[in-house]
């Protein structure tokens, strides 16, 4: 297939693009390089890919409606994958605006012109954050998703609106993936696992909010892989699916995992919960399990060693 990722350089779209590639798929890699973190990460990314022929790398935005025309137009793309974000709930309260010309303005660029070229399958990655505040756990896409506590939260929201007319109106087929808290090798700084290791490693301390009773459900980076694979195979119609890992732990649990992989005591500082942070998420799979055969395999205290292994020689 010929294949367009939007957001190749990143976390998740550069381990996506080097599976795909194993696969023997070509790839057209499309990323702006944003400077929320070190522009050598990302170039680090996607350095193995670019031995690669069957990859293409075009540094670009999707907010470029003229250069997005021109892309659709040469390539003919089987498969589009859409990655590309402004990405985290807390940097999002500062710059709202940004947060929703690229989530959802972008968004529509890139489906439009999909309709355009009537691309057959459609992926888009969306966010547990959209379930906000939601009491009922675990997570189910039946939820009601209309309280959004983050302008990021409520950019992925009219993002998977927008993916719904475009699917009514024009039957592009699309799935949406809704991803929780995904962390493993090349996971972003500022995430947590990659930030809690880091200061442990420093000795500096860390700060847990909600005095670390929030949970998430930590999801491994090679599980939401196999769930992108898998909805490239099966899923057909508009369709919007949760991947986790359906095993939430709270991040005092979490640092100290952290400590057992590095063999470090973490200095810890508890502070309340902060605006617009969701006290949990809680991922229910069954529906992808059904429609996409996703299975999640790495348990968190693996992933954690795996992590910790990795960033020990990075």
């Amino acid at each position: 297939m010929n294949i367009l990722i939007t957001g190749s350089a990143g976390f998740i779209g550069s381990h996506l693009t080097e599976k795909l590639l194993d696969k023997g798929h070509k790839i057209i890699g499309l990323d702006n390089f944003d400077l929320f973190y070190n522009l050598k990460i990302k170039k680090a990314n996607i350095a193995p890919a670019l031995k690669n022929p069957r990859y293409t790398f075009i540094a670009g935005d999707i907010r470029d409606q003229k250069l997005l025309a021109k892309i659709f137009s040469k390539h003919h793309f089987d498969c589009v994958i859409h990655l590309a974000a402004k990405v985290g709930v807390l940097p999002s309260l500062d710059h709202p605006t940004e947060y929703f010309e690229v989530n959802v303005q972008g968004t529509l660029n890139i489906l439009e012109q999909a309709r355009c070229d009537r691309i057959k399958k459609i992926i888009l990655a969306s966010s547990s954050s959209v379930y906000g505040a939601n009491s009922k756990i675990p997570f189910s896409e039946k939820d009601p998703t209309d309280t959004p506590l983050s302008p990021y939260s409520a950019s992925k929201k009219a993002m998977e609106l927008a993916a719904y007319t475009y699917h009514a109106l024009y039957h592009l087929p699309i799935a949406i993936l809704r991803f929780f808290t995904v962390y493993g090798p090349r996971q972003r700084p500022d995430m947590a696992i990659h930030q809690f290791t880091r200061l442990i490693s420093q000795r500096k301390t860390i700060t847990l909010y909600n005095y670390g009773q929030n949970e998430r459900d930590y999801t491994y980076i090679d599980d939401i892989i196999r769930g992108i694979v898998n909805a490239i195979k099966h899923h057909a119609g508009f369709e919007i699916y949760n991947l986790g890992a359906d095993k939430p732990i709270n991040t005092l649990r979490l640092v100290r995992l952290l400590e057992k992989s590095l063999h470090e005591k973490a200095k810890i500082k508890k502070m309340p919960a902060k605006s617009g942070d969701s006290p949990r998420t809680w991922a229910d799979i069954n529906k992808a399990k059904k429609l996409l055969r996703y299975q999640p395999k790495t348990k968190i205290e693996k992933g954690v060693k795996k992590f910790a292994g990795w960033y020990g020689k990075s």
